[in-house]
Protein backbone atom coordinates (compact mmCIF):
# COMPACT_ATOMS: atom_id res chain seq x y z
CA UNK A 1 0.00 0.00 0.00
CA UNK A 2 1.11 3.46 -1.24
CA UNK A 3 0.39 5.11 2.55
CA UNK A 4 2.56 2.71 3.85
CA UNK A 5 5.49 3.00 2.01
CA UNK A 6 5.66 6.74 2.33
CA UNK A 7 4.32 6.26 6.31
CA UNK A 8 1.13 9.13 5.22
CA UNK A 9 0.46 12.06 3.17
CA UNK A 10 -0.12 15.19 4.75
CA UNK A 11 -3.84 15.63 4.90
CA UNK A 12 -5.00 19.36 5.68
CA UNK A 13 -6.60 19.22 2.22
CA UNK A 14 -8.50 15.84 1.60
CA UNK A 15 -8.60 16.32 -2.12
CA UNK A 16 -4.84 16.76 -2.01
CA UNK A 17 -3.84 13.89 -0.48
CA UNK A 18 -6.06 12.15 -2.99
CA UNK A 19 -4.23 13.40 -5.44
CA UNK A 20 -1.18 12.73 -3.48
CA UNK A 21 -2.14 9.02 -3.85
CA UNK A 22 -2.69 9.42 -7.62
CA UNK A 23 0.53 10.45 -8.53
CA UNK A 24 1.89 7.47 -6.40
CA UNK A 25 0.01 5.10 -7.86
CA UNK A 26 -1.72 3.51 -11.23
CA UNK A 27 -5.38 3.24 -11.66
CA UNK A 28 -6.71 5.16 -8.72
CA UNK A 29 -9.24 7.03 -8.48
CA UNK A 30 -11.02 9.20 -6.00
CA UNK A 31 -14.06 6.98 -5.07
CA UNK A 32 -11.82 4.09 -4.24
CA UNK A 33 -9.90 6.53 -2.14
CA UNK A 34 -13.58 7.24 -0.56
CA UNK A 35 -14.31 4.14 -0.29
CA UNK A 36 -10.78 2.92 1.49
CA UNK A 37 -11.90 6.04 4.38
CA UNK A 38 -15.27 5.86 4.73
CA UNK A 39 -16.31 1.86 3.92
CA UNK A 40 -13.43 -0.15 4.28
CA UNK A 41 -11.67 1.98 6.50
CA UNK A 42 -8.19 0.97 5.86
CA UNK A 43 -6.92 4.73 5.63
CA UNK A 44 -7.36 6.92 8.40
CA UNK A 45 -7.17 10.86 8.69
CA UNK A 46 -5.94 12.50 11.80
CA UNK A 47 -2.90 14.56 13.38
CA UNK A 48 0.28 12.87 12.90
CA UNK A 49 3.65 14.07 11.81
CA UNK A 50 4.43 17.56 12.51
CA UNK A 51 0.93 17.67 14.28
CA UNK A 52 -0.79 18.06 11.37
CA UNK A 53 -3.30 16.13 9.70
CA UNK A 54 -2.53 13.28 7.86
CA UNK A 55 -3.54 10.14 5.66
CA UNK A 56 -2.08 6.85 6.91
CA UNK A 57 -2.78 3.13 6.88
CA UNK A 58 -5.14 2.20 9.36
CA UNK A 59 -2.37 -0.49 10.38
CA UNK A 60 -0.05 2.15 11.34
CA UNK A 61 -2.09 4.48 13.40
CA UNK A 62 -1.42 3.08 16.95
CA UNK A 63 2.08 3.16 16.66
CA UNK A 64 2.40 6.34 15.21
CA UNK A 65 -0.05 8.06 17.72
CA UNK A 66 1.92 6.19 20.50
CA UNK A 67 5.31 7.89 19.43
CA UNK A 68 3.98 11.25 17.99
CA UNK A 69 0.99 11.91 20.35
CA UNK A 70 2.64 12.64 23.94
CA UNK A 71 5.32 14.66 21.64
CA UNK A 72 2.68 17.00 20.16
CA UNK A 73 0.30 16.86 22.85
CA UNK A 74 2.65 18.40 25.43
CA UNK A 75 4.06 20.67 22.95
CA UNK A 76 0.85 22.63 22.49
CA UNK A 77 0.34 23.22 26.54
CA UNK A 78 1.32 26.74 26.09
CA UNK A 79 -1.12 27.89 23.45
CA UNK A 80 -3.44 25.63 25.24
CA UNK A 81 -2.87 28.07 28.05
CA UNK A 82 -3.72 30.88 25.77
CA UNK A 83 -6.76 29.38 25.03
CA UNK A 84 -8.32 28.89 28.66
CA UNK A 85 -7.80 25.11 28.24
CA UNK A 86 -6.30 24.63 31.42
CA UNK A 87 -5.41 20.59 32.72
CA UNK A 88 -8.77 19.88 34.56
CA UNK A 89 -10.85 21.46 31.43
CA UNK A 90 -9.08 18.90 29.15
CA UNK A 91 -9.40 16.25 30.61
CA UNK A 92 -13.12 16.38 31.27
CA UNK A 93 -13.45 17.54 27.98
CA UNK A 94 -11.49 14.96 26.28
CA UNK A 95 -13.88 12.86 28.66
CA UNK A 96 -17.03 14.04 27.73
CA UNK A 97 -16.07 13.68 24.09
CA UNK A 98 -15.27 9.85 24.09
CA UNK A 99 -19.09 9.96 25.97
CA UNK A 100 -20.41 12.24 23.30
CA UNK A 101 -19.32 10.53 20.25
CA UNK A 102 -19.89 7.09 22.01
CA UNK A 103 -23.43 8.05 22.38
CA UNK A 104 -23.83 9.98 19.16
CA UNK A 105 -21.97 8.84 16.67
CA UNK A 106 -20.12 11.31 13.82
CA UNK A 107 -20.77 14.54 14.57
CA UNK A 108 -19.14 17.99 13.06
CA UNK A 109 -17.04 20.51 14.94
CA UNK A 110 -20.05 22.54 15.70
CA UNK A 111 -22.21 19.64 16.62
CA UNK A 112 -19.43 18.50 18.91
CA UNK A 113 -19.07 22.26 20.31
CA UNK A 114 -23.05 22.45 21.21
CA UNK A 115 -22.91 18.74 22.73
CA UNK A 116 -19.97 19.34 24.42
CA UNK A 117 -22.03 22.78 26.20
CA UNK A 118 -25.03 21.09 27.01
CA UNK A 119 -22.89 18.22 29.00
CA UNK A 120 -21.28 21.27 31.04
CA UNK A 121 -17.94 21.58 28.68
CA UNK A 122 -18.17 25.13 27.72
CA UNK A 123 -16.03 26.90 24.84
CA UNK A 124 -16.22 29.81 22.77
CA UNK A 125 -17.51 28.09 19.42
CA UNK A 126 -15.89 31.29 17.55
CA UNK A 127 -12.12 30.83 18.95
CA UNK A 128 -9.50 28.63 18.10
CA UNK A 129 -9.99 26.48 21.49
CA UNK A 130 -12.69 23.62 20.11
CA UNK A 131 -10.40 22.48 17.38
CA UNK A 132 -7.38 22.77 19.59
CA UNK A 133 -9.35 20.22 22.40
CA UNK A 134 -10.64 18.18 19.29
CA UNK A 135 -6.93 18.07 18.36
CA UNK A 136 -5.51 17.07 22.22
CA UNK A 137 -8.42 14.17 21.52
CA UNK A 138 -6.80 13.13 18.59
CA UNK A 139 -3.40 12.46 19.82
CA UNK A 140 -5.11 11.18 23.19
CA UNK A 141 -6.05 8.52 20.39
CA UNK A 142 -9.72 9.01 21.23
CA UNK A 143 -11.08 10.41 17.92
CA UNK A 144 -10.15 10.81 14.36
CA UNK A 145 -12.05 11.92 11.33
CA UNK A 146 -14.91 10.19 10.28
CA UNK A 147 -16.89 10.87 6.71
CA UNK A 148 -17.64 13.97 5.27
CA UNK A 149 -20.75 15.79 5.43
CA UNK A 150 -22.83 15.83 1.89
CA UNK A 151 -21.39 19.52 2.35
CA UNK A 152 -18.07 18.69 2.52
CA UNK A 153 -17.75 19.39 6.62
CA UNK A 154 -15.76 16.75 7.98
CA UNK A 155 -17.31 14.93 11.21
CA UNK A 156 -15.14 13.43 14.28
CA UNK A 157 -15.59 9.85 15.41
CA UNK A 158 -13.98 7.34 17.68
CA UNK A 159 -11.57 5.83 17.17
CA UNK A 160 -12.52 2.40 18.80
CA UNK A 161 -15.71 2.71 17.27
CA UNK A 162 -14.65 3.64 13.45
CA UNK A 163 -11.60 0.95 13.29
CA UNK A 164 -11.30 -0.82 16.15
CA UNK A 165 -8.73 -0.52 18.75
CA UNK A 166 -5.34 0.11 17.27
CA UNK A 167 -2.47 -1.96 18.14
CA UNK A 168 -0.28 0.37 20.06
CA UNK A 169 3.46 -0.50 20.68
CA UNK A 170 5.39 1.98 22.52
CA UNK A 171 8.99 2.58 23.16
CA UNK A 172 12.20 2.70 20.76
CA UNK A 173 10.91 -0.05 18.08
CA UNK A 174 8.81 2.06 17.03
CA UNK A 175 11.11 5.23 16.94
CA UNK A 176 13.37 2.84 14.90
CA UNK A 177 10.54 2.01 12.36
CA UNK A 178 9.54 5.74 11.98
CA UNK A 179 13.76 6.26 10.86
CA UNK A 180 13.53 3.06 8.95
CA UNK A 181 10.29 4.01 6.85
CA UNK A 182 11.56 7.78 6.48
CA UNK A 183 15.22 6.88 4.93
CA UNK A 184 13.30 4.42 2.73
CA UNK A 185 10.76 6.14 1.47
CA UNK A 186 13.39 9.84 1.16
CA UNK A 187 16.46 8.51 1.09
CA UNK A 188 18.88 9.99 0.99
CA UNK A 189 18.69 12.00 3.55
CA UNK A 190 19.52 13.31 7.11
CA UNK A 191 18.70 13.32 10.51
CA UNK A 192 17.76 17.25 10.14
CA UNK A 193 15.48 15.98 7.81
CA UNK A 194 14.01 13.28 9.39
CA UNK A 195 13.31 15.52 12.35
CA UNK A 196 11.86 18.36 9.98
CA UNK A 197 9.48 15.67 8.56
CA UNK A 198 8.25 14.40 11.53
CA UNK A 199 8.22 16.77 14.68
CA UNK A 200 10.59 14.98 16.11
CA UNK A 201 13.09 17.00 18.24
CA UNK A 202 16.48 16.63 16.21
CA UNK A 203 18.03 14.50 19.60
CA UNK A 204 14.76 12.19 19.59
CA UNK A 205 15.28 11.77 15.25
CA UNK A 206 19.48 11.08 15.73
CA UNK A 207 18.29 8.00 18.38
CA UNK A 208 16.00 7.10 16.32
CA UNK A 209 18.57 7.02 13.42
CA UNK A 210 20.96 5.16 15.39
CA UNK A 211 17.99 2.34 16.45
CA UNK A 212 17.46 1.93 12.32
CA UNK A 213 20.85 2.00 11.36
CA UNK A 214 21.44 -2.06 11.02
CA UNK A 215 18.71 -1.81 8.15
CA UNK A 216 20.26 2.03 6.69
CA UNK A 217 23.22 2.73 4.19
CA UNK A 218 25.37 6.03 5.59
CA UNK A 219 26.92 8.58 2.52
CA UNK A 220 27.61 11.67 2.27
CA UNK A 221 25.21 14.67 1.26
CA UNK A 222 26.79 18.33 1.29
CA UNK A 223 29.28 17.89 3.91
CA UNK A 224 26.76 16.02 6.36
CA UNK A 225 25.97 12.34 6.97
CA UNK A 226 22.70 11.19 5.36
CA UNK A 227 21.11 8.00 5.07
CA UNK A 228 19.17 5.31 2.83
CA UNK A 229 17.91 2.33 3.32
CA UNK A 230 20.47 -0.89 2.43
CA UNK A 231 19.83 -2.31 -1.06
CA UNK A 232 18.71 0.95 -2.46
CA UNK A 233 22.03 2.82 -3.40
CA UNK A 234 22.48 2.16 -6.83
CA UNK A 235 25.82 0.09 -7.76
CA UNK A 236 26.82 2.44 -11.34
CA UNK A 237 24.85 5.43 -12.44
CA UNK A 238 21.55 4.64 -13.89
CA UNK A 239 21.26 6.08 -17.90
CA UNK A 240 19.37 8.92 -18.25
CA UNK A 241 15.83 8.47 -19.20
CA UNK A 242 14.77 8.55 -22.69
CA UNK A 243 11.64 10.72 -21.62
CA UNK A 244 11.76 13.29 -19.12
CA UNK A 245 9.62 11.89 -16.10
CA UNK A 246 6.87 14.94 -15.40
CA UNK A 247 4.55 14.59 -11.94
CA UNK A 248 1.99 17.53 -10.95
CA UNK A 249 2.03 17.01 -7.32
CA UNK A 250 -0.38 18.47 -5.37
CA UNK A 251 -0.44 21.12 -2.48
CA UNK A 252 1.00 20.24 0.32
CA UNK A 253 3.17 17.45 -1.28
CA UNK A 254 5.55 15.48 1.24
CA UNK A 255 7.85 15.22 -1.61
CA UNK A 256 8.66 18.63 -0.46
CA UNK A 257 7.46 18.52 2.82
CA UNK A 258 9.77 15.89 3.63
CA UNK A 259 13.13 17.49 3.74
CA UNK A 260 14.32 20.35 5.68
CA UNK A 261 15.53 22.49 3.23
CA UNK A 262 13.72 22.77 -0.99
CA UNK A 263 16.63 24.16 -2.40
CA UNK A 264 17.61 20.77 -4.44
CA UNK A 265 13.44 19.85 -5.01
CA UNK A 266 12.68 23.80 -5.78
CA UNK A 267 16.38 25.44 -6.98
CA UNK A 268 14.75 28.73 -7.96
CA UNK A 269 14.18 31.71 -5.17
CA UNK A 270 11.66 33.00 -7.82
CA UNK A 271 9.32 29.85 -7.64
CA UNK A 272 9.83 29.12 -4.16
CA UNK A 273 8.20 32.32 -3.04
CA UNK A 274 5.96 31.39 -5.70
CA UNK A 275 5.14 27.51 -3.92
CA UNK A 276 5.87 28.93 -0.66
CA UNK A 277 3.98 31.72 -0.13
CA UNK A 278 3.10 31.79 3.60
CA UNK A 279 0.54 30.92 6.14
CA UNK A 280 1.98 27.33 6.24
CA UNK A 281 0.35 26.67 2.57
CA UNK A 282 2.63 24.81 0.20
CA UNK A 283 1.26 24.66 -3.50
CA UNK A 284 0.81 22.14 -6.40
CA UNK A 285 4.06 21.94 -8.46
CA UNK A 286 5.27 21.05 -11.57
CA UNK A 287 7.77 18.47 -11.50
CA UNK A 288 10.82 16.99 -13.99
CA UNK A 289 13.23 14.82 -13.23
CA UNK A 290 12.88 15.71 -9.11
CA UNK A 291 12.96 19.47 -9.73
CA UNK A 292 9.88 22.00 -9.91
CA UNK A 293 9.63 23.93 -12.85
CA UNK A 294 6.41 25.30 -11.84
CA UNK A 295 3.15 25.72 -10.74
CA UNK A 296 -0.38 24.94 -10.99
CA UNK A 297 -3.83 25.07 -10.17
CA UNK A 298 -7.02 24.02 -11.08
CA UNK A 299 -9.60 27.07 -11.76
CA UNK A 300 -13.55 27.19 -12.81
CA UNK A 301 -16.18 25.06 -11.57
CA UNK A 302 -18.69 22.51 -12.76
CA UNK A 303 -17.76 20.71 -16.47
CA UNK A 304 -15.57 23.85 -17.57
CA UNK A 305 -12.40 23.44 -15.46
CA UNK A 306 -9.12 24.09 -16.33
CA UNK A 307 -5.74 23.05 -15.28
CA UNK A 308 -3.43 25.75 -15.50
CA UNK A 309 0.02 25.49 -15.86
CA UNK A 310 2.67 28.57 -14.78
CA UNK A 311 5.81 27.19 -15.80
CA UNK A 312 8.88 29.57 -14.40
CA UNK A 313 11.77 28.04 -17.64
CA UNK A 314 11.02 27.24 -21.57
CA UNK A 315 9.27 24.10 -21.82
CA UNK A 316 10.29 21.30 -23.77
CA UNK A 317 7.95 19.35 -26.21
CA UNK A 318 8.48 16.33 -24.18
CA UNK A 319 7.76 18.04 -20.87
CA UNK A 320 4.67 19.42 -22.43
CA UNK A 321 3.54 15.86 -23.32
CA UNK A 322 4.19 14.66 -20.00
CA UNK A 323 2.07 17.57 -18.69
CA UNK A 324 -0.64 16.42 -21.03
CA UNK A 325 -0.57 13.07 -20.16
CA UNK A 326 -0.50 14.06 -16.57
CA UNK A 327 -3.68 15.94 -16.66
CA UNK A 328 -5.13 13.16 -18.29
CA UNK A 329 -4.87 10.96 -15.59
CA UNK A 330 -5.67 13.68 -13.07
CA UNK A 331 -8.67 14.18 -15.36
CA UNK A 332 -9.61 9.98 -15.10
CA UNK A 333 -9.00 10.02 -11.27
CA UNK A 334 -11.24 13.50 -10.56
CA UNK A 335 -13.88 11.86 -13.30
CA UNK A 336 -14.55 15.03 -14.87
CA UNK A 337 -12.55 16.71 -17.63
CA UNK A 338 -9.98 18.99 -17.64
CA UNK A 339 -9.02 21.51 -20.51
CA UNK A 340 -5.04 22.16 -20.59
CA UNK A 341 -3.81 25.88 -20.70
CA UNK A 342 0.14 26.57 -20.00
CA UNK A 343 1.38 29.94 -19.84
CA UNK A 344 4.26 31.60 -20.99
CA UNK A 345 7.06 31.42 -18.63
CA UNK A 346 7.29 33.74 -15.65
Amino acid sequence: MVLREICGLQAQLMSAAGLGLRVRSAGLNAGTVRHALNQDRSIVRTWLMRGTLHLVAADDLGWLLSLLGPIFASGSEARHAQLGLDRDLKLRGVDTIRRTLKDTGPLTRYELVDELQRRGIRLDPKSQAPIHLIRFAALQGVLCLGPDRENREPTYVLIDDWIGQPSSPSGEPSLGELARRYFAAYGPATAEDLASWSGLPLSQARSAVALAMPALAELTIRGQSGFLLKGRLPRSRPPAPANPAVRLLPAFDTYLLGYRNRELTIPRPPLRRRLQRGGGWLHPAVIVNGRAVGAWRLAGAGPRQELRIEPFEKLSRAVQAGIEAEARDISRFLDFPLETKIAQPA
